[in-house]
């Protein structure tokens, strides 16, 4: 059984409609890619799934069927956490206070210095900053921040939207090296990311999706091959 199944997902905001069926799983360690144009519908799969949206269809997580009174914060609770897009960090809070934000689902009592120290070991310039506030950070460290706050729910499968988003070359390829440590510790990764060539080669596998149907879908190595998706996504 997959770790993560979707099968003939529909939603829509008002009269349209943004996903007309799509069918994808993900197996338990993988990184999955999915790729496709500004409005295509990445953002509101990731929605879905994190039960932050109504569908119809049904999502499947580790055998359990998501949604009806599987509420959005049971869903964290299950080990299903998104980076949003944008980050969303609580600019006004410092790195260690955004941090103790990501880890509200734990049980009461439950002491968070060994995650806060996990963070920190996977990203040295947050302990640097500890004390600052989140605001006043670069893009690139929000987005270490945003990771970092959703490791400290204990994801078994992360959700990423754009992690590269607006950041330099060099802090992409920073973000990239954590992303593969992240699914190395055993995290099973969704990515969603406009840098169609950096998803590809950090993927194993991945979907193309266009106007809200899946077009596409293989190994990503197959597809980073295909010339469709290279004059596509690609630039040539």
């Amino acid at each position: 059984m997959s770790f993560l199944k979707v099968e003939n997902l529909r939603a829509s905001y008002g009269n349209i409609q943004a996903l007309k069926g799509i069918d994808l799983e993900v197996e338990k360690g993988e990184i999955v890619a999915i790729v496709g144009a500004n409005g295509a519908g990445k953002t509101t799969l990731l929605t879905c799934i994190s039960g932050l949206m109504g569908y119809t269809g049904t999502i499947t997580y580790d055998g359990q069927v998501l949604g009806g009174k599987i509420t959005a914060d049971k869903i964290v609770k299950m080990g299903v956490v998104q980076v949003p897009e944008g980050r969303q960090i609580f600019s006004e809070l410092s790195v260690l206070e955004n941090l103790k934000m990501g880890a509200y689902s734990r049980p009461k009592g439950e002491d968070p210095r060994p995650d806060i120290e996990r963070v920190f070991k996977l990203f040295p310039r947050l302990e640097e900053r500890m004390h600052q506030k989140g605001g006043s950070l670069s893009g690139g460290e929000q987005q270490m921040l945003a990771m970092g706050r959703a490791m400290m729910a204990r994801p078994r499968l992360l959700l990423l939207d754009e992690p590269s988003m607006g950041l330099a070359p060099v802090v992409v390829a920073d973000i990239f090296r954590n992303i593969r440590e992240l699914n190395e510790e055993g995290i099973t990764i969704v990515l969603i990311e406009q840098n169609a060539k950096l998803a590809l080669k950090t993927a194993n596998r991945a979907y193309v999706i266009e106007n809200g149907e899946i077009t596409l879908s293989g190994p990503a190595d197959e597809l980073a091959r295909n010339e469709q998706i290279r004059k596509a996504y690609l630039g040539g």
